[in-house]
């Protein structure tokens, strides 16, 4: 079976890694300037709330730039049999949350430098993302120009701690950009505090555990907004990714929107199909973090509305507290290749067949 791990974070044990990827005014701000957190931490504006343990696996201790690549090799990519492990970074996406969004282009294209000088070599299974600040739509587009012709480079990544909804026009260029260059559109969970503000809709809240259970909810308007602003009918090859947002809530927020689309389709003229017809055709989820419930069967049944089978890509989140593992997934058996692999390749056009193919 081959496998693509849609959300495998690569590491570093130091920003400073960034520092010969920038120069004149943002370096000078990046070794100089203010930082939230120890020398060598990344430039973010700082959450309200803070993991009791760190986000990171007990067992994944690297001291060194090397033993980041090393024990990703060891603990998942050869123990699981990952054809494919697509990057998604760590820290980067955090520029979303920086009020200056030229400092906040600059740190993308200074990590998306450095991940295909540093990463991408180092292992033919790496597919990289292309990380950009969108607080600025129309440098986020040359981002997307400047790199979308990278062969390895298989998708557009920003945050969920957006200032606005992904579907508001503010935003289109991002999408012009993405269709230009083939590649789909990937929102992470992440991006929260700084100019981001909150991502629970009633407000702050006060422990991590509640607050990661809650924020799905800007997933829930993200994909509301890319439907109803008619992203997908401007640009109906697009592949929208949603990364590490859950996926139980999606089949009650579409049986909501279909509901409330046939009662009052007159506001939006130009969407031509259901909102759950656009979701089916655009819109894809990671299974992490997958629900858990006592009775599996409940989950599945959730999963079948949603038409998991088709809409669902495999992703571990190597190597954060709550990895999934790759054999213990906990979907049907008939699923199973099609969520392991075959869907990502349907999205991932860049993908090496032959790959897959030696897979089989």
């Amino acid at each position: 079976m081959f496998i693509v791990d849609c959300d495998c974070h690569n590491y570093w044990c130091s920003a400073t890694v960034l520092e010969p990827y920038l120069d004149g005014l943002w370096k000078d701000m990046f070794v100089r300037g203010e930082r939230t957190g120890p020398v060598g931490a990344f430039p973010h504006g700082h959450r309200p709330w803070f993991h009791p343990e760190g986000f990171g696996r007990a067992d994944v201790q690297p001291q060194t730039e090397d033993d980041n690549y090393l024990i990703m090799k060891e603990k998942h990519l050869d123990k699981y049999n990952i054809g494919i492990a697509i990057l998604t970074g760590d820290e980067p996406i955090e520029s979303s949350t920086l009020a200056n969004p030229h400092y906040a282009a600059a740190l993308c294209r200074a990590y998306n430098d450095y991940q295909i000088d540093y990463w991408l070599p180092k292992d033919e299974r790496f597919m990289g993302s292309i990380v950009v600040a969108p607080q600025d739509p129309h440098q986020a587009a040359a981002e997307i120009r400047r790199l979308g012709a990278h062969p390895r480079m298989v998708q557009v990544l920003v945050s969920h701690g957006a200032q606005r909804p992904y579907g508001d026009p503010f935003y289109h260029p991002i999408f012009e950009a993405c269709a230009e260059v083939g590649l789909p559109f990937a929102m992470h969970l992440g991006g929260q505090g700084g100019v981001n503000a909150t991502p629970i809709g009633a407000g702050p809240t006060t422990f991590f555990w509640e607050t990661h259970a809650l924020l799905p909810q800007s997933a829930m308007t993200h994909m509301a907004s890319l439907i109803a602003q008619g992203v997908f009918e401007k640009w109906p090859d697009l592949y929208c990714v949603i990364i590490e947002c859950g996926v139980a809530w999606v089949p009650s927020v579409l049986w909501r929107l279909d509901s409330n689309y046939r009662a009052l389709r007159k506001e939006t003229p130009w969407l031509k199909m259901l909102p759950s017809e656009y979701f089916r055709r655009n819109i894809r989820f990671s299974t992490q973090p997958l629900e858990q419930p006592k009775n599996v069967q409940h989950l599945w049944a959730v999963l079948e509305a949603m038409d998991g089978e088709n809409t669902l890509m495999f992703a571990s989140d190597y190597p954060h507290w709550d990895y999934d593992d790759a054999n213990a997934l906990h979907i049907p058996a008939k699923w199973r290749e099609k969520v392991m692999g075959l869907n990502a390749l349907e999205v991932y056009k860049r993908i090496p067949r032959p790959l897959a193919v030696a897979a089989e």
